[in-house]
């Protein structure tokens, strides 16, 4: 839309929901901008947005295609507005982020609302600015500031940034006055108007900053290629104007086509398709604006917090009260921390401790929208859990168990009504980790399950829906590939080396030092309760047991695979633990031999793909982009890398299918190979 205002022409952008810089949009903004150069009338632009979004950036589905590369592009339209006779001012609520910011950059002037969000998030898919970001923005507001805005991804507000020499203006409300009054004033003190271009930064300090900035890049961070080449486009921002910008725009398209970025890419568009329940599921949810959290441990406060956040009242029951008053200070230690660290106001954490209702009393329940169990992790105690739940909650509330492996139906039918139990199986620490498991059992009613997934969104979690069988989709595909990590401890590998190269493929952790952390004990009790069930055909490591045996229960005893010394990881593994190993796979009858990291990297990922495969077909995962969603959020998988299943569909098939029959082959009888048509065709 294109609007006089006295002398000013207005120009609003107009691409709901957030202004994606499209190529209909960048069209319009540049006919736009020649109609007010043609005007004599116009002395000055404003370029606004709407209350959600100056622009959110590019058009992500653009990528790759020809609309992307459709004229102007967004270089070619901020240059234009650069070199545009009259001062053009951008007026910035909602967000401005990736290429919106980039155009804010252009103009001479930028006013912004206290509470606009300005960032550069291109790093999320791989890439880095490519109009201009990376040689604007350190001109604008120092090096520090440009790189922790690029090297994040994360906004940044008005406010934090009113000082940073970004902005001429943050005001609290009556956004377009100021901007129409800033317009006035640059047109007013006449040509040549303000330029990031015209300033110029010192090479000898721009080399100084990227090369401190190398040396302190993470591990992880160096497995990526958009860190080390946004610092390569800062360091051209020392070059002359034309030059900088030809390298960020190299590296950019360098970027785009490469593997990283068509991972990140794609996990972007997974994650927003995981969230949609397939068509046969589609329903309205229930309204809830109560939930009562039946256990107040760690978990339970965890989720509390969640609910709480999201402006939910919440009923926390526990068995007697002691127990609720350790909840309950779980809950209040978590919002003093917050206050205290300056990143939530006192009266934000009042009101949510105030939704808060404690309880020991069991008849609560009759107030609760959803009851979600979060109890120890055994089905007898759950069952008797949700005896009393049935008994207790009113009809048509949703019942769920947190449980991250168990039968949920084996819980539902401890009820008079089973359509409406559903599993939400959240990752701890609950009121941290984005991912939520929404279990489908077999009496689950479409409603019910449109609950869990819309509670997911408020809770601003990520929601995925699996089906009911052992372990869900992560903890399942987690179990095959941990199995396949014991097995290589037998075939000749140390824990150090399998963790060492699963960490330099991009996981977060290996499988050895992430059971250390999370206590051996608990997957030795798993192993106790399965024991009855399990075929004695089966190769079982038992190495874990026996550490158990021994008290080695991880870090909280000092001592697992690892040893630990003040709280921190030995790097090698000690002699009990290699003799343990050692003696394993004497018994088994292995001639112990040396794995490299290729090929312990290459069997964990055929592990996780062969179950990937299987689940996919026995239709626990509804889409295969689903799991590859699960395992990167919620099980340390490299973004980068796409997922199991992303890293699959890059491999040569028939070597795939090879290798997986030569791991079948190591792994013994009950490893069943999967047709991997069903994730590659």
């Amino acid at each position: 839309m294109y609007e006089l205002h006295g002398t000013i022409a207005v120009i609003t952008l107009n691409n709901p929901p957030v202004n994606s810089l499209s190529a209909a949009l960048r069209q319009h903004i540049a006919a736009a901008v020649r109609q007010a150069e043609l005007d004599p009338a116009v002395t000055g632009l404003v370029l606004i947005g709407h209350t959600k979004a100056f622009s959110a950036g590019a058009d992500v589905t653009e990528f790759g295609t020809p609309l992307q590369l459709a004229e102007p592009m967004l270089g070619q339209l901020l240059a234009h507005i650069e070199a545009c006779p009259k001062p053009v001012v951008a007026a910035l609520s909602g967000v401005a982020l990736g290429g919106g910011l980039e155009l804010a950059l252009a103009c001479h002037g930028r006013v912004a609302l206290e509470t606009a969000r300005l960032g550069l998030p291109e790093i999320n898919l791989g890439l880095i600015p490519g109009a201009g970001g990376t040689q604007r923005l350190p001109r604008l507001a120092g090096l520090s500031t440009a790189l922790a805005m690029i090297q994040s991804g994360a906004p940044q507000t008005g406010k934090q940034l009113a000082e940073s020499g970004l902005l001429d203006q943050v005001v609290a409300e009556d956004l377009l006055p100021a901007a129409l009054q800033r317009a006035a004033e640059l047109a007013r003190l006449g040509a040549p108007f303000p330029q990031a271009r015209e300033r110029s930064l010192d090479p000898v300090l721009v080399q100084k900053f990227v090369s401190e900035q190398q040396d302190k890049l993470t591990p992880r961070q160096r497995l990526q290629s958009a860190y080390t080449a946004q610092l390569e486009a800062l360091s051209a921002a020392a070059s002359d104007w034309p030059e900088g910008l030809r390298r960020e725009r190299e590296l950019f398209l360098q970027l785009q086509s490469s593997s990283q970025s068509q991972a990140l890419r794609y996990q972007f568009f997974a994650e927003r398709e995981a969230g949609k329940l397939p068509v046969v599921w589609q329903a309205e949810p229930r309204a809830v604006h109560t939930v009562a959290i039946i256990g107040a441990g760690t978990m339970g406060a965890g989720i509390a917090i969640c609910a709480l956040n999201a402006g939910l009242r919440v009923i926390l029951l526990e068995q007697d009260d002691a127990a609720l008053q350790r909840g309950q200070q779980r809950v209040t230690e978590h919002y003093q921390s917050r206050v205290q660290a300056g990143k939530m106001k006192a009266t934000v954490a009042a009101a949510a401790e105030a939704r808060l209702v404690p309880s020991t009393d069991w008849t609560q329940l009759v107030q609760a929208d959803l009851v979600i169990e979060a109890v120890f992790e055994d089905l007898a105690v759950k069952q008797e859990v949700f005896k009393k739940i049935d008994a207790h909650a009113r009809p048509g509330a949703v019942l769920a168990t947190n449980t991250s492996y168990l039968d949920v139906d084996a819980i539902a039918h401890m009820t008079q009504r089973p359509a409406d139990v559903l599993g939400l199986h959240f990752f701890s620490p609950a009121n941290v980790m984005k991912l939520l498991e929404v279990v489908r059992g077999t009496h689950t009613a479409a409603d019910v399950l449109a609950t869990g997934m819309a509670l997911g969104k408020t809770l601003k979690k990520l929601p995925v829906l699996t089906g009911n069988a052992f372990g869900f989709i992560g903890n399942r595909i987690y179990n095959a590939y941990r199995k396949q990590c014991e097995f290589m401890l037998e075939d000749g590998a140390w824990p150090e080396e399998v963790d060492s190269a699963l960490q330099a493929f991009g996981l977060a952790m290996g499988p050895f030092a992430v059971a250390d952390l999370s206590g051996l004990d608990i997957a030795w009790r798993m192993r106790k309760a399965q024991a009855a069930s399990r075929d004695p055909r089966e190769r079982y490591v038992a190495i874990l047991d026996q550490l158990c045996e021994q008290g080695r229960l991880g870090r909280k005893t000092g001592a697992g695979y690892y040893s630990y010394s003040a709280g921190r990881q030995v790097k090698t593994t000690d002699a009990v633990v290699r003799d343990i190993i050692t003696q394993a796979s004497t018994q088994r009858g292995i001639t112990r031999h040396t794995l490299t990291a290729t090929d312990i990297q290459r069997r964990a990922l055929l592990a996780m793909v062969n179950d990937a495969a299987l689940l996919l077909a026995e239709g626990v995962a509804s889409r295969a982009s689903d799991i590859d969603v699960v395992l990167a959020q919620g099980y340390g998988f490299p973004r980068w890398e796409g997922g199991p299943v992303f890293w699959a569909r890059q491999q040569d098939r028939a070597a795939l299918e090879q290798d997986l029959h030569t791991m079948a082959a190591q792994s013994g009888h009950g490893f069943k190979v999967a047709d991997l048509s069903v994730l590659l065709d």
